[in-house]
């Protein structure tokens, strides 16, 4: 039986498909039964912008554990650039 289980986030950012760069509205996070993966469930992100059609979508497709590390190492790249007072996040300051 399918999970059909999505979560959808607005985000910012930019990805390249086939046509080259486009932004990205979206990211739709799914768990379901794996296309590609030899596993039987997977999590799959979607970077998207619907409003440019099929062509504006870069998908991914992971293992539960892969999905796991991902979070952690982009958590622990995040923390360090916080550490070094970088910001990623537009400054705030006029």
């Amino acid at each position: 039986m399918c999970s059909n289980i999505v979560s959808i986030g607005d985000i910012e950012g930019f990805g390249r498909g086939v046509d080259g760069w486009f932004d990205l509205k979206q990211a739709v996070i799914t768990f379901d039964h794996a296309l590609r993966l030899p596993v039987d469930h997977a999590i799959t992100i979607d970077f998207v912008n619907r409003d440019k059609g099929l062509s504006a979508r870069v998908p991914v497709e992971l293992t539960a554990e892969s999905a796991r590390e991902l979070i952690r190492v982009i958590e622990m790249a995040l923390a360090e650039g916080q550490e070094q007072h970088l910001t990623l996040e537009p400054s705030q300051e006029h």
